[in-house]
């Protein structure tokens, strides 16, 4: 017990350094933003040449939507999704779960990471998907809808992000493109299908899909620093004396 005693306050010192020589873990934040959502007047307007407001992700219809990203760094460890969707004449958030997955490599084919059924959490209404010539129009009201999902670890590479929901009413759950009505390359799956590259009804290009991914960057772990190993040499000198010391006999005085 007293060899334990004398072992404790070397690991402790030893982890003290390790520890500060090895960058630290980030606190959870934003990774990735697929949006914008919304413009500045809190508005997601229908491109002028468009002929589609949003796109289905209902699953009692088996509709589901994918995206891509991609993962830099170490990797990301990643903790929660934000989706956003409408359902059309919705006075309140009325989402209710989406079924999620993450896989590398094709959207159609690839190896499935992650997924799981998540319970979506109201995370304030954005803004209205409306057209050019009425601006106002409150009825595709656009939610941000948060999953709160068990952490997903992803090393450096390309993903996709497939996704459909529920919600309580009868219209949708549906995703509207982008704010920015950039060209993309979001694709759609209905009715259970292969998915397939999405093109707007009337522009006939294809579209981004807002999502937002959360949690944290992992970072790269370093060799031991020197001076971490030399308090580890000089701790395990200064130990195996204390132990010998012990180990002799008394000596007559």
């Amino acid at each position: 017990m007293k060899q334990l005693a004398l072992l404790r306050p070397a690991a402790l010192a030893l982890s003290t350094v390790l520890m500060s020589a090895a960058p630290g873990w980030a606190s959870a934040a934003e990774l990735y933003n697929n949006g914008p959502v919304v413009d500045a007047n809190g508005l997601s307007i229908r491109a002028a040449k468009a002929a589609t407001f949003s796109f289905s992700a209902k699953s009692a219809s088996k509709n589901a939507l994918a995206e891509d990203f991609t993962v830099t760094g170490a990797g990301w460890l990643i903790s929660s999704i934000d989706f956003f969707a409408l359902q059309n004449n919705a006075t309140a958030f009325t989402l209710k779960d989406v079924s999620w997955s993450i896989l590398a490599g094709d959207a159609n084919n690839g190896s499935v990471i992650a997924s799981g059924i998540t319970a979506l959490s109201n995370g304030g209404l954005l803004g209205y998907r409306v057209t050019e010539s009425n601006l106002t129009d409150k009825t595709r009201p656009i939610y941000r809808a948060s999953a709160d999902i068990a952490d997903v670890s992803l090393s450096a590479g390309h993903y996709w992000l497939r996704w459909s929901m529920t919600g309580s009413l009868s219209s949708g759950p549906w995703t509207a493109p982008t704010s920015d009505a950039r060209l993309g390359n979001a694709m759609y799956s209905a009715a259970g299908s292969s998915f397939a590259a999405i093109l707007d009804a009337g522009s006939q290009v294809g579209v981004e899909l807002p999502f937002v991914l959360n949690g944290t960057m992992l970072a790269a772990v370093p060799e031991p620093s020197s001076a971490a190993l030399a308090l580890l040499g000089g701790l395990g000198l200064g130990l195996a004396w204390r132990l010998r010391r012990k180990g002799r006999p008394a000596q007559a005085r």
